[in-house]
């Protein structure tokens, strides 16, 4: 998995203890929330930069082309400001295309989210995998490159579901979700083939464990549902390495809009830590328009 996540940067964890890190978790609105709470726990002592790019959600509407200026834009303005040690990005639409940008433009280390695709095909014992995602992440090349590298022995069904990381979305500002529309959004994920059933669905959204619980009860059938942010909570201590705690670690939420947010949202973001809200302005070009 660390493979996976952080292939080919050349990145060494430290050696001594360093002066107290900032991270910053990146995602296009709140599903980074599911891996910064691991962040923070594989990372006690530092502070803590969510940052969420609502201005530009969700990502999967946008061109490729688009999507490569826009996260390396609102990196640019982020970076200046806060002056990160190490910077995740939480988002796999984001992660499988512009990871490579990011490290070329930016000096510090880049650990992203990608679909968990090598500990699926270890963990299933049908040979049945589906990878729940966006559409934009089931369509890329590297999503394919992954199926190709590590689980060509298996089936692996795509499922691009349209709604669900909204609905997240919606279920974290208090707003009612109904059990059958995430039902609808999973359904294709349950594969039955002669006499065998599906037995992993690896989540390939970082919105999608914030759901985890609900869709754990929809499913027909039971099975092992992979989330990477542990695994990816761990990359981050490894490279960061020991901490020398200076002051007690200070956790903020960043906006690129702020629109939505709402009274049970920000008690949400003060569940994990981020009572300190703040706006930063990056309205999203009108050209900038999906297909």
């Amino acid at each position: 998995m660390q493979h996976d996540l952080l292939a080919g940067t050349g990145y060494r964890p430290l050696s001594l203890p360093r002066t107290q890190p900032t991270i910053l978790v990146f995602d296009s609105g709140l599903g980074g929330l599911s891996v910064l709470s691991q962040v923070t726990r594989a990372c006690p002592g530092a502070n803590i930069v969510y940052a969420a790019d609502d201005a530009g959600f969700p990502y999967g509407r946008l061109p490729e082309a688009a999507l490569v200026d826009r996260v390396l834009a609102v990196m640019e303005r982020l970076t200046s400001r806060f002056h990160p040690d190490l910077a995740v990005i939480a988002c796999n639409t984001a992660s499988t295309l512009v990871l490579p940008a990011l490290r070329a433009r930016f000096a510090i280390p880049f650990v992203g989210t990608v679909p968990a695709i090598k500990p699926a095909a270890a963990e299933t014992r049908t040979g049945l995998i589906s990878l729940l995602a966006t559409p934009g992440t089931v369509a890329r090349d590297y999503t394919r490159g992954l199926i190709e590298t590590y689980a060509a022995g298996h089936e692996v069904t795509l499922v691009g579901a349209t709604r669900l990381a909204a609905l997240a979305e919606c279920a974290l500002k208090g707003e009612p979700v109904d059990d059958e529309a995430i039902r609808g959004e999973i359904a294709s994920c349950f594969v039955e083939r002669e006499g065998r059933r599906t037995d992993v669905v690896t989540l390939s959204c970082t919105h999608y464990p914030l759901l985890l619980e609900r869709m754990k009860r929809l499913a027909p059938w039971p099975v092992t549902w992979i989330d990477p942010a542990p695994a990816i909570a761990k990359r981050v201590a490894d490279l960061l390495g020991p901490a020398a705690l200076l002051l007690p670690p200070e956790s903020m939420a960043v906006f690129t809009s702020g629109t939505q947010l709402c009274d049970p949202l920000r008690i949400a973001l003060a569940g994990y830590g981020l009572a300190q809200i703040t706006i930063e302005p990056m309205p999203l070009p009108s050209r900038s328009t999906g297909c």
